[in-house]
């Protein structure tokens, strides 16, 4: 008896977009459909905590716009990959403010980009998320883990940077001046 391999169909760029533009629980890795579970009440809380201090800071500061509810950010071409970012920063220097914001996805480079850990992830697969954003052109990727009450950040070609509720998140490469206790994205 012999076994068989299964082809599993990959989609490109344009069905994906086609049929899950307006669908912020699923994404495109390696070209494979990935659905997501629902994250729960507390994800959504810590999103809102990121979202409050990164847009106080940047409208403040006229430096750019912070996005979020899962936007699509294209993260791969091929195998076609799309990621929903909880939330991402853009600054005015790489989409200025007389231009208006893309109707559908991201491309990168941008700045920033936060992930919320949710129940069902893990940090292997949070990880390897991160790097993903990172090889396609993210700067920084703020990984917070409600659970641990940490912040992971990742730059590409560098070991991520762990931080604790004691500690203040900085971010001087991308938002000079930028300050803010772990604490309070938990809170």
């Amino acid at each position: 008896m012999t076994s068989a391999t299964l082809a599993i169909p990959t989609m490109t760029a344009d069905e994906f977009l086609r049929e899950y533009a307006d669908d912020s629980r699923v994404e495109l890795v390696d070209g494979q459909l990935r659905r997501l579970q629902m994250p729960g009440a507390e994800h959504g809380r810590v999103c809102s905590l990121v979202n409050y201090y990164l847009t106080g800071y940047t409208m403040l500061h006229n430096l750019g716009r912070v996005v979020g509810n899962d936007t699509f950010i294209r993260t791969r071409i091929d195998p076609v990959g799309f990621r929903g970012a909880d939330v991402c920063y853009i600054s005015f220097a790489t989409l200025p403010a007389d231009q208006p914001m893309p109707v559908g996805h991201l491309l990168p480079p941008l700045e920033l980009v936060v992930e919320v850990r949710s129940p069902s992830d893990s940090i292997p697969d949070m990880t390897e998320k991160a790097a993903e954003y990172n090889r396609a052109g993210v700067q920084v990727v703020l990984v917070l883990d409600p659970q641990n009450e940490t912040v992971a950040v990742f730059r590409e070609h560098e070991f991520p940077q762990r931080f604790h509720n004691g500690d203040r998140l900085t971010l001087p490469d991308i938002l000079p001046g930028f300050d803010v206790p772990i604490a309070k994205f938990f809170q």
